[in-house]
């Protein structure tokens, strides 16, 4: 059976992905993205009409695929609920062991952009944490916890904390002491 070869723009993001989230946004050139996707500039403008656009769709296209992860450790993880939240960060220290591992996109393009506030990247990094708070809060208001909104946020704190935390100490353990703290408050909160 053929395959079919991804088409430009499908090439384009998948290069821009790989070499935003290894390298960083601000030291990758619209022709490095052009070169790793093997077209021309001129394709690249003509799927994306700048660099930032470029940059926006590379974060929408992680939106949902690390969304769905989330669900998915969690989902597939045993026990409480608290074990269950456990489960999340336990499940990023693994991630985060893995030698290519550069921690959150959405987090590493804000801090590369915090002086553009308005920069459509920074409204899909924004909206992707709200939609994460947004889902804990509903899965915490399922179960009759109180403060459930209160709550979500606390997690995502922690969350955002230790990702912040393993970038300046490269050690997951930061990770797996969220994960606990996460256990502890929602244990509280039941």
């Amino acid at each position: 059976m053929p395959t079919t070869k991804p088409s430009a723009k499908d090439r384009i993001l998948d290069a821009a992905n790989r070499l935003f989230y290894d390298e960083g946004i601000r030291a990758v050139s619209v022709d490095a993205i052009a070169a790793k996707a093997g077209i021309t500039k001129k394709t690249l403008y003509y799927h994306f009409k700048s660099k930032d656009d470029l940059i926006e769709a590379y974060l929408v296209s992680r939106d949902q695929p690390n969304l769905a992860l989330f669900r998915k450790w969690f989902e597939e993880a045993e026990g409480t609920l608290a074990e269950k939240v456990e489960a999340i960060f336990v499940n990023l220290a693994r991630s985060a062991r893995h030698p290519k591992w550069k921690g959150c996109g959405f987090l590493r393009t804000a801090a590369e952009l915090a002086n553009m506030p308005g920069h459509p990247a920074m409204k899909v990094g924004s909206a992707h944490k709200k939609k994460f708070e947004a889902w804990l809060s509903e899965i915490f208001q399922e179960r009759g916890l109180s403060s459930s909104q209160e709550l979500a946020r606390h997690i995502v704190l922690l969350m955002d904390g230790a990702f912040s935390t393993i970038l300046v100490h490269h050690d997951p353990a930061y990770i797996e002491a969220a994960g606990r703290a996460a256990n502890s408050m929602v244990l509280n909160a039941e």
